[in-house]
């Protein structure tokens, strides 16, 4: 069975990986989620990924973060579904939780945190919301 939303079934496994407390998570590759995971690393709200590759099909391996036993990301929050997209103009971008989390959107230039986008003057869709 194919997955409808595997971007909104990365953000649930790396929940559900966290409440269990375990240090990784594996998902199905694809380009956009390693660039959200490349995201999120820079950002520091993960301590790696990796891909791994078997042939034509791929893998990656999320490394999790803690601090104090608590994991780094307290909120996951998938915006724009396939159903219903969600869009925002450069102006429109407005930090997330006091600017102790990062929207991150799908520009025409890729995939970026949203506050690079509107240092850029660029909008785009918004994909998910992080802090």
């Amino acid at each position: 069975m194919a997955i409808s939303d595997p971007i909104a079934d990365m953000l649930t496994r790396i929940r559900n990986a966290q409440m269990a407390k375990h240090e990784q998570v594996q998902v199905q590759y694809s380009r956009i989620k390693e660039e959200i995971l490349k995201i999120l690393k820079n950002s520091g709200f993960i301590s790696d990924y990796q891909v791994l590759r078997d042939g034509n099909k791929a893998d990656i391996i999320i490394k999790l973060k803690y601090y104090n036993n608590k994991p780094v990301i307290a909120g996951l929050e998938r915006v724009s579904k396939p159903g219903r997209r969600i869009y925002i103009k450069a102006d429109e971008i407005h930090p997330v939780m006091n600017n102790r989390g990062l929207a991150i959107v799908s520009t025409s230039k890729g995939i970026m945190p949203a506050m690079k986008a509107k240092k850029l003057g660029i909008g785009g869709e918004v994909i998910l919301k992080v802090w």
